[in-house]
């Protein structure tokens, strides 16, 4: 698989509460991310992830588009805690090694109630 399908299938599984394989499936023993909430190890963010699947069960994941250069991948998602939520614009950067992802970094916007952009955020 291309690292831009390895990142999709990898959100895909985290988003579905499948967490574990995912990460068994894609994530390097040395992983390193960047999120300012939890602590910059595998670990770590794994049991974030899973706890934040627990709270929300009903999450959904919409990607939007995928790039890749070289080593990077940058996918674009909209992500809605539930059925209910506006959601956010999120940008996940992937950085592997061989078939398997290093390190990450995510950013999130929310979606605005009232958006004066007339083309919206996707």
């Amino acid at each position: 698989m291309a690292p831009k399908d390895i990142a999709v299938s990898f959100l895909k599984l985290v988003a579905s509460g499948k967490i574990r394989e995912a990460y068994d499936k894609y994530v390097h023993p040395d992983f390193r991310h960047h999120n300012a909430y939890f602590k910059g190890d595998r670990e770590s963010l794994k049991a974030a992830m899973e706890e934040a699947q627990k709270k929300n069960p009903n999450k959904s994941l919409d990607i939007k588009m995928a790039l890749e250069d070289c080593d990077r991948v940058a996918v674009l998602s909209h992500v809605k805690q539930n059925p209910q939520d506006r959601g956010a614009a999120v940008v996940h950067i992937f950085r592997f090694h061989g078939n398997q992802i290093v390190e990450m970094w995510d950013l999130g916007q929310p979606i605005p109630e009232n958006m004066p952009n007339e083309n919206g955020m996707f």
